[in-house]
């Protein structure tokens, strides 16, 4: 089938108090406001038409263009596309891949196959593509057989036996013959063979969820929205699309911050001032008069981890800083594995942030000597080499795990740099229910500066918006 026909009554309230439930479990508010309009939306209208149901749910449930691929992959749960083996032809007739598992994943068969997706990628026929998505995963992703709590659908296997990245050089090649450069060519064919792994991923979800229900499945397989998801499990596209929301967010944070402030410059109230002013109006205050409130802006020094896994989270917190770099006085940034290096000067303004991030990345060499984290000498080093960067108008800002692979922490020269800060934070990517375990120090510096949790841009963004406030 399909086009969704109009579901029972009952079933229809189910199906959408469900889908709102994932929504909010995948991390994005839904208010009841929201939810009755999404309701009086579909209410006018009709349901012949999916893309249509769609869009309603969108303008009525979305708020960022960030949360848009978990809302979409949760709708094509809830209210799926194609049912059971989907419809190859359109009109509903029978696939004939579909006749005997011998026809459906032999030699001849996935060589057919191969040649009709790389036709369909190198013409973008998306209308294809989908279609080529659903049989793919029928044909070369079923797992019969399989044991009590597995799933009998593999997008994984399906995308293992037909490998669609090794058509992308053929791809490529299709795309310079349509006059293409070789760097757009590559782009291209990266990003139409990606589009089509997640299509094969929706549609083993799609069927899995026929299995086990929607409910599962959104538990269990739907990554959080991308300002939802931990920066230590991110993935390579995940990372790209963190970025692209790092300036957005920062022009969010600097209009909040910018009314904000606004609204507090007054000063106290001038009371001499205030009884002088009100002789004239016979002792009665009806106007009140502040004294001037003076100016202040933090100075920001960032003092960051860039070991492995962490080191995603304290670019991005970089990133962030130096975008709102307007709402500081002034930020001083250092980078650190066991030996500490500045690098404020890569965030100049107007720089690319991807080439920043390139720098940011070579820079990464030296921040270390021996090659394993230690909190206590990096400590002691940016004590020795730049305790002035820090005095009673700055405001010191630790980034990282806080594991120091069980060396000496040296704490006290984290307390004299605290004492020394007129502020002091520590942000740790790590879960807290992680904090004291193996070689983890955050018991230990916590005791010290405020240590709080910060794993996604949600969180990173609350911060840094008390951090300039």
């Amino acid at each position: 089938m399909n086009q969704p026909e109009r579901p029972h009554r009952s079933g229809l309230v189910d199906r959408h108090i469900s889908f709102l439930e994932a929504l909010r479990g995948a991390g994005m508010s839904v208010s009841l406001a929201e939810d009755l309009d999404a309701i009086a939306a579909l209410t006018a209208l009709e349901w012949s038409d999916r893309s249509v149901i769609h869009d309603a749910y969108a303008a009525t449930l979305l708020k960022r263009q960030a949360q848009r691929p978990t809302f979409d992959a949760l709708f094509d749960l809830y209210f799926p596309r194609l049912v059971g083996e989907g419809a190859r032809a359109p009109d509903g007739s029978s696939d004939e891949a579909g006749e005997g598992e011998g026809v459906r994943d032999n030699a001849q068969a996935l060589q057919a196959f191969q040649a009709e997706l790389l036709d369909a990628l190198s013409q973008d026929d998306q209308q294809r593509l989908v279609q080529l998505a659903a049989e793919m995963v029928g044909r070369f992703g079923a797992m019969p057989g399989r044991g009590p709590g597995l799933s009998s659908w593999s997008a994984y296997t399906a995308l293992q036996r037909v490998s669609p990245q090794e058509l992308v050089d053929q791809i490529v090649s299709a795309l310079l013959a349509q006059g293409r450069n070789d760097d757009e060519a590559q782009r291209v064919a990266g990003r139409r063979v990606g589009a089509f792994t997640r299509q094969v991923e929706d549609d083993a979800r799609r069927r899995i969820a026929e299995e086990k229900g929607p409910d599962h499945v959104a538990n269990v397989a739907i990554r959080p929205s991308i300002d939802r998801l931990d920066f230590t499990s991110a993935r390579r596209s995940d990372l790209e699309e963190m970025r692209r929301e790092i300036y957005p967010l920062a022009r969010r944070l600097a209009s909040r911050l910018t009314q904000e402030h606004h609204a507090r410059r007054r000063g106290p109230l001038d009371f001499r001032r205030t009884v002088r002013a009100s002789m004239s109006t016979g002792g009665v205050p009806l106007v009140t008069h502040h004294k001037p409130k003076r100016p202040h802006r933090t100075e920001l020094v960032v003092l960051c981890d860039v070991s492995g896994s962490v080191a995603n989270f304290a670019q991005f917190t970089l990133l962030l800083v130096f975008a709102l770099r307007d709402q500081f006085h002034k930020v001083r940034a250092f980078t650190f594995i066991d030996h500490v290096h500045e690098v404020t000067h890569h965030f100049k303004p107007g720089a690319d942030v991807a080439d920043v991030m390139i720098e940011l990345a070579a820079s990464t060499a030296h921040a270390a000597l021996w090659g394993r984290t230690n909190y206590g000498r990096a400590l002691t080093k940016f004590e020795e080499d730049h305790g002035d960067a820090l005095g009673p108008k700055s405001s010191l800002l630790i980034l990282g795990d806080a594991r120091s692979n069980y060396s000496d922490l040296h704490a006290d020269v984290l307390q004299r740099l605290a004492g020394t800060a007129r502020h002091a934070w520590w942000l740790n990517p790590e879960a807290a229910r992680h904090w004291g375990t193996g070689d983890s120090a955050a018991p230990t510096y916590g005791a010290i500066v405020d240590m709080v949790e910060c794993r996604n841009l949600t969180q990173l963004g609350e911060f840094v918006h008390d951090l300039a406030g």
